[in-house]
């Protein structure tokens, strides 16, 4: 049976493991992004949360992205629109920047996420017997099922 747990203290060095995460697929990742709009800090998060065997439910998933909506809607998807456009006009450098002030504003969703998984309560998933269905016992599935996915897709 699943145990209810006090949540522990995630600190921003788990965006580091994260991106260790990333490096290997990007392409992956960015397709899920591209594709069906998928957040890949969260999603990097949900893999990162499975490895610690801390579980949240779907429900809390989604609250996870109501958190970074209106940032990400206002500020940072129609920037990196912008910096896709101009690509083909920009010099090597001049897009560069771009890159990394589009990655100053992921730091800023890393924050809102971190923030939120602070004041959520999850499960203990290393001592349990349940025979759970995958889409319960994985915060992988868990948030990929809001888009109607789940792990296969990475």
């Amino acid at each position: 049976m699943q145990a209810t747990l006090k949540r522990p203290v995630f600190t921003h060095t788990l965006w580091h493991q994260c991106e260790l995460v990333y490096s290997q697929n990007p392409s992956a990742y960015l397709q899920l992004q591209d594709s069906y709009h998928v957040n890949v800090n969260i999603l990097l998060l949900a893999q990162y949360l499975d490895q610690q065997a801390f579980l949240l439910s779907a429900e809390q998933w989604q609250s996870m992205l109501g958190v970074i909506e209106k940032w990400e809607d206002s500020v940072l998807v129609p920037y990196r629109q912008l910096r896709r456009i101009a690509k083909r006009h920009l010099a090597e450098d001049e897009y560069q920047k771009m890159l990394d002030v589009e990655l100053i504003m992921e730091r800023k969703s890393q924050q809102f996420i971190l923030q939120k998984l602070h004041s959520l309560d999850g499960q203990s998933t290393s001592n349990s017997t349940d025979t759970c269905s995958p889409s319960v016992s994985s915060n992988v599935n868990a948030y990929l099922g809001i888009y109607g996915l789940d792990d296969s897709a990475i």
